[in-house]
This record gives C-alpha cells, sequence and structure tokens, in this order.
C-alpha cells in the first residue's frame, strides 16, 4: 500500500509503535515474549527514527523556520537511543526494567505526540505536494535499509 505523504507514512509507524509499547507493558518478567516484542520495538523504532532524519528532518534543517524543531526531535531520538539501550542491558526480570521502560514509553509518546501535533504541521506549510510525496518514497526506500542495520 503506497502512502500518499510523508506525513501520512509516519503516522502509519507511529500507529504501529504505539501498539508495540502497550504489548510490551503488558509483558512480564524476563520472558521470552518481553525479549522478543523489545527487540523487535528496539529495532522498528531505531529504523524509523534514521529514516525519519534522513529525510523529513534533512529536508526541516535546511528551512531556518523548522531548523529549531527538527534540532528539537533529533535530540529526543538521541535520548530513545539511550533508554533503549539502558532497558536491553537491564535485568528484564525486575521491577526496575519495567518502571524505566515505562519512562521511556512516555517520553517516546510525547515526542510522537508533539511530531504529529506541532512538527508535522509546521513542516507541511514548507512543502508542496509533490515533496511530501518524494518524502514518502525516498523514506519507504530508506526504511528497510535502515531496519537492516539495527538489526545487525
Amino acid at each position: 500500500m503506497a502512502v500518499e505523504n510523508i506525513f501520512a507514512r509516519l503516522k502509519e509507524d507511529h500507529d504501529k509503535h504505539r501498539t508495540m509499547l502497550d504489548l510490551i507493558d503488558k509483558t512480564h518478567g524476563d520472558s521470552e515474549g518481553r525479549r522478543e516484542l523489545f527487540g523487535r520495538f528496539k529495532t522498528e523504532v531505531t529504523a524509523h527514527a534514521a529514516a525519519e532524519e534522513e529525510t523529513l528532518y534533512a529536508t526541516m534543517l535546511a528551512d531556518p523556520d523548522l531548523r529549531d524543531k527538527s534540532q528539537h526531535s533529533v535530540a529526543e531520538h538521541k535520548e530513545l537511543e539511550d533508554y533503549l539501550e539502558e532497558l536491553e542491558e537491564m535485568d528484564y526480570s525486575s521491577t526496575g526494567w519495567l518502571t524505566r521502560f515505562r519512562t521511556m514509553k512516555d517520553r517516546y509518546l510525547h515526542h510522537i505526540e508533539e511530531e504529529e501535533n506541532e512538527m508535522f504541521i509546521a513542516a507541511a506549510k514548507g512543502l508542496n505536494e509533490k515533496t511530501e510525496k518524494e518524502l514518502a518514497t525516498k523514506f519507504e526506500k530508506r526504511k528497510p535499509e535502515e531496519l537492516e542495520r539495527a538489526a545487525d
């Protein structure tokens, strides 16, 4: 299914991420399900962030009016990456793991809501329909490459 523009394509991933986060939150202890779901989420969100930065954010960085918003979002991606690394190294059965996971979940949900409700709206004002479609096409090409990289 081809998505018409970059914003719809990114939101599609965000919805998938929300579902994955809810599923992980329902797991218990150091279970195979928790490890598998968390590993899939980490790979998926890492690939998404990289492809997003290389497409939409790169375009936004070139616009002085959007530069601050894109830099803020890149910083939040780094924060998420740090949380994911920390969680991967923690004891999955500890209560501390779930507490830290929920902190990361809250921060990530805040991030994607901010993107959807503020950043995408601001970016859309500076992009025409053709560019939005081109960015979606570039994202579709980059994401599988980034998924491979993130899985390694």
